[in-house]
């Protein structure tokens, strides 16, 4: 019987499991595939936008060489942290059901039955793409995630998207040999794209070097093309190799899978209560982004550290409550 049990093996989950045992807590953590499994999935060359010491946990320091530190270096710090912590890990073990209430759940993998007093979620959103919706989606040449250039050198690459991910993929991809033509369903690329980033893109596209075609909609995608509407009426895009940067968004299914109730809003923000992260469901936390629902940019590492001290604070402080009188 484990104290916390953590579905999530991101830097906030390993963040909950460290908070956890320095209050004299028992933890263990679990996640469906790798450690810091988003991470893994992130672009390979890709530079964070937040400093190392905002990446930290525990009070480990982050040390670089550079003054934003790369995925390579964010990838090999948790894996350094997780070891020098001794947490207990349960990689590749996806969790089906949580069962039980506050002080005996039960949570079920493929490979074992695991008790525990509370459970915390903290799986994030990078794993559950904000879908286009429309017929093709699924086929074989659509990806909504981008790793690096070198699969489409020459290749006609549409890019779907104009926010931080569309602009560094079609930008990667054109520098590298690659043919892009970017389908943007707004008038221009998103203001919230990296400073440095957006004048670069749209430099790019002014010049010709990019291809865009703005208030577009995709209404279909075929083996050999996307097929648009755009302001002067529908069009067709040859492609070899689309990416759909759409965006990302929490597993909504999961959450409500373990009783977790989502708010009557646009962004459906499961319910929790922000001083200790328990949700309706007594004795089950929520940490990290997945605690802001469909807006992502609310909670990133840097101010969602918190959550696990937080969490662990209120786990302690019920434990004791619960613990009985000793009588001389």
């Amino acid at each position: 019987m484990k104290d916390l049990l953590i579905i999530g093996a991101g830097p906030i989950g390993l963040a909950c499991a460290i908070s956890a045992q320095r209050a004299g807590l028992t933890a263990t953590v679990f996640d469906k595939g790798a450690l810091v499994n988003s991470m893994v999935g992130y672009p390979t060359d890709l530079e964070f936008f937040s400093t190392p010491e905002l990446l930290e946990i525990g009070g480990h320091p982050f040390t670089t060489r550079n003054y934003k530190p790369f995925r390579a270096e964010a990838l090999e710090y948790y894996r350094q942290v997780a070891a020098a912590e001794k947490l207990d890990l349960k990689l590749y073990e996806p969790v089906q059901e949580v069962n039980g209430e506050q002080g005996n759940f039960e949570l079920v993998t493929p490979k074992g039955r695991y008790t525990g007093r509370n459970v915390v979620v903290a799986t994030g959103f990078f794993d559950v793409p904000i879908r286009l919706n429309v017929p093709g989606e699924d086929l074989p040449h659509v990806t909504h995630y981008y790793k690096e250039p070198y699969p489409y050198v020459g290749q006609r690459v549409v890019v779907i998207g104009a926010k931080n991910s569309a602009a560094k993929a079609a930008l990667d991809c054109y520098r590298h040999g690659a043919h892009v033509t970017m389908l943007v369903r707004s008038s221009e690329i998103s203001p919230k794209v990296k400073y440095w980033v957006k004048p670069d893109l749209e430099n790019r596209i002014k010049e010709g070097s990019i291809q865009a075609l703005f208030d577009t909609h995709v209404q279909e995608i075929t083996p050999e093309a996307v097929h648009v509407q755009t302001p002067n009426g529908p069009a067709q895009i040859e492609a070899d190799w689309i990416l759909a940067m759409t965006g990302y968004q929490p597993d909504f299914s999961f959450l409500t899978s373990l009783g977790v109730e989502l708010d009557d809003d646009p962004f459906m923000t499961p319910v929790h209560d922000p001083e200790t992260m328990e949700t309706n469901r007594a004795g089950l936390y929520l940490a990290g982004v997945v605690c802001g629902g469909k807006k992502t940019s609310v909670w990133f590492i840097e101010n969602s550290r918190v959550h696990a001290d937080q969490i662990a604070a209120h786990v302690a402080s019920r434990s004791v409550e619960l613990e009985p009188a000793v009588v001389s």
